[in-house]
């Protein structure tokens, strides 16, 4: 979806319709059309779904996701809220190049190391933007 089409999320499902149970639950979860990320995915374990599609019912409903939980969108200012000057432990440096394929891994690779590791989402997605490992697939779909 390029920058362009923003504000016009359900185009990326036209095969999709919406699910009610979802979106009430959205929709009370959502502050001016945003809904969180982390919000988002309390909604998917509430009520055992994908992530990717309660990302999908929030695009239907075109609402805004924000404040991703790895810190790559959804910021003040537009910016990443990651360290760049984090110091990536030898494990977690492991970790990145094992789970890393052409130098990208997924939004749910990083979520699984950082449990594994006992570590914040931000530091995983900080060691990555050190690394120049791009994060891709996101689970709500929003990337």
């Amino acid at each position: 979806m390029t920058h362009e089409d923003k504000g016009h999320f359900a185009l990326k499902h036209e095969n999709l319709e919406i699910d009610q149970t979802v979106c009430e639950q959205i929709k009370s979860k959502a502050d001016n059309n945003l809904i969180t990320c982390a919000s988002a995915h309390r909604i998917a374990g509430a009520l055992s779904r994908n992530p990717a599609e309660i990302g999908a019912q929030v695009d239907l409903l075109e609402f805004q996701l924000t404040e991703c939980q790895l810190g790559l969108f959804g910021y003040p200012d537009k910016q990443k809220k990651i360290d760049p000057d984090i110091e990536i432990s030898p494990q977690l440096d492991k970790e990145l190049d094992k789970a890393a394929e052409d130098k990208r891994i997924s939004c749910a690779g990083c979520w699984e190391i950082a449990k594994k590791l006992k570590i914040k989402k931000f530091d995983v997605s900080s060691a990555c933007e050190k690394k120049k490992i791009k994060i891709k697939q996101c689970q709500l779909g929003a990337f």
